[in-house]
């Protein structure tokens, strides 16, 4: 598992994936949050707030994720190197865990620079250091479990399929249903029991909780079972395929 981990891992760093990754998010981030005019940018808000970062972040890495994994089955099954992986005596789910870590690793190192931002606007904040810190690294909690979820979609959508392109699709696709879709579908019918259920089901509602600076349990368990059951089915596949 650790020699697929490391060459996961470094692979992302001998090509351009992991630069352009953390690159584009850091761009995407800088420009609306700090140089173009608008309701996001930081400047202009007026308080010492971050709130405008954490709801860019997670539309970004709805793109950037899938564009990680979609290679990750997708490419080796069409180039065969999956084949002797397989081959190898580790079990499938150490295949799936391996990879998974390689890409949440890459995503970490995206968030890290983010921190600045904490830091300039605790630094400019009027007096200075008033910011909701509780509420920031809630939210960097919530963002870093975003994130994973996000990359155990991709990964499920990646070894579905023989194609990157399809992947990369399918992976935007679910992303977006998991943060989007279970709060429309919600918004259709009115409140009531089913309606929050069905918020419940999606990761916007959970997202939302814990960057309101409160940890509660049932949110954490949310995340975790939602990454534990794609990995899963995601090693089922691979073993089927195998």
């Amino acid at each position: 598992m650790i020699t697929v981990l490391k060459k996961e891992f470094f692979g992302f760093f001998n090509s351009l994936t992991a630069y352009v990754v953390i690159i584009v998010f850091l761009l995407i981030n800088a420009l609306l949050l700090w140089i173009l005019p608008g309701d996001l940018n930081l400047l202009d808000y007026g308080y010492a707030d971050l709130r405008a970062f954490f709801q860019i972040a997670p539309y970004t890495f709805m793109f950037l994720i899938p564009a990680v994994t979609m290679r990750f089955f997708a490419d080796e099954r069409k180039s065969g190197t999956l084949d002797l992986i397989l081959s190898k005596p580790i079990t499938e789910l150490k295949i799936v865990m391996a990879k998974y870590l390689a890409a949440l690793v890459l995503i970490i190192f995206s968030i890290i620079p983010t921190l600045i931002y904490a830091y300039t606007v605790y630094t400019l904040g009027y007096p200075k250091g008033n910011i909701d810190t509780g509420a920031v690294w809630g939210s960097y909690f919530g963002l870093l479990f975003l994130g994973a979820c996000f990359v155990s979609l991709g990964l499920f959508a990646s070894v579905i399929t023989n194609n990157q392109i399809l992947s990369f699709v399918i992976a935007i696709g679910l992303s977006a249903m998991f943060y989007l879709g279970f709060d429309y579908i919600s918004s259709i019918f009115s409140t009531g029991n089913f309606s929050l259920a069905l918020q419940n089901f999606g990761i916007s509602s959970h997202y939302s909780s814990i960057s309101r600076g409160v940890i509660d349990l049932r949110d954490i368990v949310y995340f975790l079972s939602l990454i534990i059951l794609f990995n899963f089915l995601t090693s089922v596949i691979l073993k089927g395929r195998k």
